[in-house]
């Protein structure tokens, strides 16, 4: 409804009501006008009916819904189900053209200017977020693994000699897999104990550039978010480290945006030295569906060069999810639950601590970490080998998601590479022990079920022990009253 069509609905329904109308559409609009001049986010959250009327506002500037339209490509935005449409506003073109995931698509303005705008109020939540002087970034519809890969590969034509890329262990898969697929060889760095905490080995770090020489090596590949008793890296020192030796940085920030630790970490290792790029997942900090990340860096042109080493068109899924909600929660919203989280992790420390404490266990001492905590498994190891390990398939089938029980010696082999003690970013850490994070989303009635549960299985394996070496205590003075031979399957 324009202004010439309210004048004529004046028409056919009283004046009076059909200014009032008029006036409620406005208010719709102002905001919409304020988030195209600015590209922030919002301080405050739209309503659904607002998200809804953009994004319709959006889908009739796309080619596939001009009344009349005639296509004879091959690509035209037709879909088959009229529920596949509504799904996505039928904004069905995606982002970007066949050499640039950024560039516009002249049949496709809406699509393309959601992607400009996601990106623009993105970059503003970084801002938010800690990382102040952060100068573009761009939604690509690839989780964090291929998105990393993505900087890799655009490195290489920056550093065609490079063959390898320094990276202090984490054991997460993705990650590793990221620098095989890009065709280098990773090259680990183990931390150091420092307490119960696993820290970067700087002093490693530097012996490796100066044996394989800065040239043969790509970049250096560290990591914030993780999980304990592993720390952020120590990005600061590494900044400077890859500044002295002219080595790119990339960053590993899977799911450090809802962290003002981590994102601090950014800003002042971009300040005192280098990073290049920094990734992030969308659904783990914005509680979005799985698929989507945001790269980000501190030089405007090698982000749009990463941009476009992205071979043809992408999904819009990502961007689309990411958009509507941060207009629905705007940015206070968002910075709610981010201070939520903050005070959920100290609850989820105290309540681990004391379970720790009654079970003959404790909370490792990782301060550095500001997402995750890790409790000893000691005294479950004391009773049975496969009661650590057991834990874990216990919590499961209780319903307790997201915990992690790291036994000893573990082995596991990717892409070639064995590694020592996986799950634990160390080769022999001193303990098994049981991971649980405090992420954005979580509630206090979260972390109550899980320390009743938790508690509840201790006590379970607790006992079947005592029962197993009761049980053993009594067979060899069976055996020695001629109560006959007591056999495996007895």
């Amino acid at each position: 409804m324009n202004s010439e069509n309210f004048n004529l609905s004046e028409r056919i329904v009283s004046p009076s009501y059909i200014r009032q109308g008029s006036q409620a559409r406005r208010s719709h609009e102002q905001l919409i006008r304020r988030l195209l001049e600015q590209g922030k986010c919002p301080e405050e959250g739209w309503s659904e009916s607002t998200i809804e009327l953009f994004l319709n506002e959006l889908a009739v500037m796309d080619s596939n819904n001009f009344l009349g339209n005639c296509g004879v490509g091959e690509r035209e935005g037709r879909v088959a189900s009229s529920l596949v449409a509504r799904r996505h506003y039928r904004l069905i073109h995606g982002i970007g053209r066949s050499g640039d995931i950024a560039a516009i698509q002249p049949k496709a303005a809406g699509s393309s200017l959601l992607n400009k705008l996601t990106n623009s109020v993105v970059l503003d939540i970084l801002k938010l977020s800690g990382v102040r002087s952060v100068a573009s970034c761009f939604v690509v519809p690839m989780a964090t693994g291929m998105s990393l890969t993505l900087c890799f590969l655009t490195l290489r034509h920056r550093r065609p000699k490079a063959r390898y890329i320094i990276w202090p262990r984490i054991d997460q898969k993705s990650c590793f897999k990221s620098m095989i697929t890009a065709g280098f060889e990773p090259v680990v760095v183990e931390n150091v104990l420092e307490g119960d905490e696993l820290r970067t080995d700087l002093e490693a770090v530097e012996r490796k550039i100066l044996e394989l020489g800065a040239e043969s090596i790509l970049c250096v590949h560290s990591t914030t978010s993780c999980f304990a008793p592993r720390v952020p890296d120590r990005l600061e020192e590494l900044a400077t480290v890859c500044a002295k030796y002219d080595i790119p940085h990339i960053v590993n920030n899977a799911y450090g945006v809802q962290s003002s630790k981590c994102m601090h970490l950014i800003q002042q290792g971009a300040r005192v030295g280098r990073i290049d790029a920094f990734v992030q997942s969308l659904d783990k900090n914005f509680m979005v569906p799985v698929g989507g990340a945001i790269i980000a860096g501190f030089d405007e042109s090698f982000i749009q060069e990463i941009s476009k080493m992205y071979p043809g068109r992408a999904s819009a899924s990502p961007s689309l999810d990411v958009l509507i909600t941060l207009l629905s929660l705007g940015a206070s919203g968002y910075k709610k639950l981010l201070s939520e989280r903050k005070e959920i992790y100290l609850l989820l420390a105290q309540e681990l601590k004391s379970l720790a404490s009654a079970h003959g266990e404790r909370l490792l001492h990782t301060p550095h970490n500001p997402i995750s905590l890790a409790m000893s498994l000691d005294g479950l190891q004391a009773e049975s080998d496969k009661a650590v390990t057991q834990l874990g398939s216990m919590l499961f089938t209780r319903q307790v998601s997201g915990a992690r029980v790291i036994p000893l010696g573990k082995e596991q082999t990717i892409s070639g590479h064995t590694f020592r003690g996986f799950m634990s970013h160390s080769e022999a850490y001193p303990c098994p022990y049981l991971n649980a994070a405090s992420a954005v989303g979580i509630t206090r009635d979260d972390v109550t079920l899980c320390m009743k549960r938790l508690d509840k299985c201790l006590k379970t394996l607790k006992k079947e022990g005592n029962a197993t070496k009761s049980s053993s205590e009594v067979l060899p003075s069976c055996q020695e009253d001629g109560a006959g031979e007591v056999t495996e399957q007895d």
